[in-house]
């Protein structure tokens, strides 16, 4: 069902205009699932009906395919349009943009990590059967690398091809394109949210642990802060490099040089991510109920009500409009002061909004 546009703070100038609300089918289902925003606008969302659903950028559903389980993985979207993502029935799927299935590939066990795409088409993703897998643009197995703990943490790519992904064995590893180990960092607590890589290779991963660590590409420490919570969101960076995330309870931002930056108090735990836009606003999870507002200052307000809380990271396309699920529907939201997503290396959660997990130029 579509609902129609509407506003909410319009005499605010940084109002965030509804442009339209999208209940997804089977009102008793949820969604846990960030959406993808393909080039042509096309947005993608997956949910725990099984069905993996493409979305006009009018909001009408185009066509819906059914995986066997639950889908928690976030899809990605590859260059040629082909859309990856995984389910709980332990498949991870291939579909061509008209919603055809191209493949699948089967696993052994849940999929929840969400996949990453190489520039020369390789896809990577983890699983609850402890693997990490690389799989070619045609579904045959590349290798995969065996760790110790189920894996929930999706990968991100460096300029260079290396893989980084986090595991509840409590390590953060680095792999070569071809499957080597390069190294693996040891942290405190399991990981469950995702690596961001910075434009001059710094890679920083939170952990169960309560800390935040920036390594070097080489896997050296650069440094950690504890923020004194268990911290399962994935940070994001602002043009000047500076890291917005979520570490519990509170909102954190940090510079890259380690040291805090500002700390606000919720009311409820959080593990979602932020998208920056370019002109320094930063939206995020902000319970109950909102998508909230803030600012490279450290300063916060309340954005935009929905009818339930945010269940899943917020996306941003190149134009500025922001989509966010609430678990129940998906919103197309215009802010009053619109820009697109940072220029920064990582401005959201998966890196863009195809997300490919692929560090983005800054030059």
């Amino acid at each position: 069902m579509l609902f129609p546009t509407m506003s909410l703070l319009a005499e605010n100038t940084n109002a965030i205009i509804q442009m339209w609300q999208l209940k997804i089918p089977d009102y008793t289902t949820v969604s846990e699932s960030s959406c993808a925003v393909a080039p042509d606008g096309t947005v993608y969302q997956g949910a725990f009906n099984g069905k993996l659903m493409a979305i006009t950028p009018e909001g009408r559903i185009k066509w819906a395919f059914k995986a066997g389980l639950e889908i928690w993985s976030s899809p990605a979207i590859a260059g040629d349009g082909t859309i990856y993502f995984g389910s709980r029935d332990r498949n991870f799927y291939a579909l061509a943009p008209d919603g055809k299935l191209k493949w699948k590939y089967a696993t052994g066990a849940w999929v929840d990590s969400s996949p990453a795409i190489a520039s020369d088409g390789t896809v990577y993703f983890g699983s609850w059967d402890k693997n990490f897998y690389a799989l070619a643009a045609d579904g045959n197995l590349k290798w995969k690398f065996a760790t110790s703990n189920l894996i929930t943490s999706s990968p991100a790519i460096a300029a260079d091809g290396t893989i980084y992904f986090g595991s509840h064995d409590k390590k953060l590893y680095a792999l070569a394109p071809d499957g080597k180990l390069k190294w693996a960092f040891v942290t405190g607590g399991e990981i469950e949210g995702s690596p961001t890589i910075a434009s001059d290779g710094t890679v920083y991963i939170g952990s169960l642990d309560g800390n935040l660590y920036a390594l070097h590409p080489d896997g050296t420490e650069l440094w950690r802060l504890h923020t004194g919570n268990c911290t399962a969101s994935s940070p994001v960076l602002d043009e000047h490099g500076n890291l917005y995330f979520a570490a519990n309870t509170c909102h954190v931002s940090v510079s890259s040089l380690g040291k805090l930056r500002s700390s606000h108090e919720t009311t409820v735990p959080m593990d979602l991510s932020p998208v920056v836009s370019a002109n320094g606003r930063i939206y995020m999870d902000n319970p109950w109920l909102h998508l909230g507002i803030g600012y490279q200052d450290g300063n916060e307000e309340w954005g935009f009500q929905m009818e339930f809380n945010l269940s899943s990271s917020p996306n941003m396309d190149p134009g500025g409009i922001i989509y966010a699920c609430d678990s129940h529907c998906l919103y197309a939201l215009k802010p009053a002061a619109m820009a697109p997503p940072a220029k920064s290396s990582w401005p959201m959660w998966r890196a863009n909004p195809q997300h490919n997990g692929r560090v983005q130029k800054t030059d």
